[in-house]
């Protein structure tokens, strides 16, 4: 699988996974809008992956702050 062409997915929490890009998206997951090996997939969500808070519990944390 080190060959194999993968994709970044993201589900409605902006929580990110890697996906075979062969198969299709598992339900409530889309297309980040990154392909390749691995290693590249990697490398882009640890870029766009700054906060692992789920979005429910950032939103909640915010409305508490305001």
């Amino acid at each position: 699988m080190n060959d194999a062409t993968m994709r970044v997915l993201v589900n409605h929490e902006e929580q990110y996974s890697l996906w075979p890009n062969h198969l299709d998206n598992p339900a409530g997951w889309r297309d980040a809008g990154a392909s390749g090996t691995r290693e590249e997939c990697l490398a882009y969500v640890r870029e766009v992956w700054t906060d692992m808070r789920p979005l429910s519990l950032r939103t909640a944390m915010d409305q508490r702050q305001s």
